[in-house]
């Protein structure tokens, strides 16, 4: 029992200095914060905070990753979609969850998308393969209504609608001018309409 307690007790620290990391980076900037002060912030030493993460790049990156799993796993709404239109109560519970999740997780959400290491290619990787493995939901999602996810024009209509869905996301967390249900519903329309130029193209 022994070594399964000890892993558990190391992953739960580690959990705790991501936890932490994503409040750090989130508020101050990649360069504004030394190894010191996160040690310091964890209440832990630098030596142990290294164990964990053998340099502040490297727990950045994790950071980084963390954040990107938490958008993935809590915005994963799953229900079934029946008949041969898209269920508009189908949209707006998937758009309810990842509104719920960016107003509980404004932080770390804004962290992901915002990076702070500038042109870091690792950060920039991971933040595209969170984009692409939404696109690719959405597009699974809409193909069992006759959309062809890998048609040019499908791919650019979603990676328009995600686009605005993230700027428009990060306004609405910063400014709080519209409640939650108000701007789901604006959302609501403007996905209904991407989504039905995707199943009824006009262009040849």
């Amino acid at each position: 029992m022994q070594p399964a307690r000890t892993r558990l007790q190391v992953d739960v620290r580690r959990q705790q200095l991501l936890e932490l990391g994503l409040e750090l980076f989130g508020n101050q900037t990649y360069d504004e914060l030394s190894i010191d002060e996160i040690a310091k912030r964890a209440g832990v030493s630098k030596g142990l905070l290294y164990h964990y993460f053998p340099s502040k790049r490297a727990f950045y990156v994790a950071a980084v990753r963390e954040a990107a799993r938490e958008l993935l796993e809590e915005t994963d709404v799953d229900q079934q979609l029946v008949g041969h239109e898209l269920d508009p109560e189908g949209i707006r519970a998937r758009i309810r969850a990842f509104l719920v999740y960016v107003s509980r997780r404004r932080i770390s959400y804004s962290f992901l998308l915002r990076g702070g290491i500038g042109t870091d290619t690792e950060v920039a990787q991971i933040i595209e393969e969170t984009r692409q493995a939404v696109l690719d939901k959405m597009g699974s999602r809409l193909s069992r209504f006759g959309a062809d996810p890998k048609a040019p024009s499908t791919r650019l209509r979603l990676r328009g609608w995600l686009g605005f869905l993230e700027a428009a996301s990060l306004d609405w967390a910063e400014r709080q001018e519209l409640d939650l249900d108000v701007f789901l519903e604006l959302l609501v329309q403007m996905a209904g309409a991407v989504f039905a130029a995707i199943l009824n193209p006009t262009e040849p």
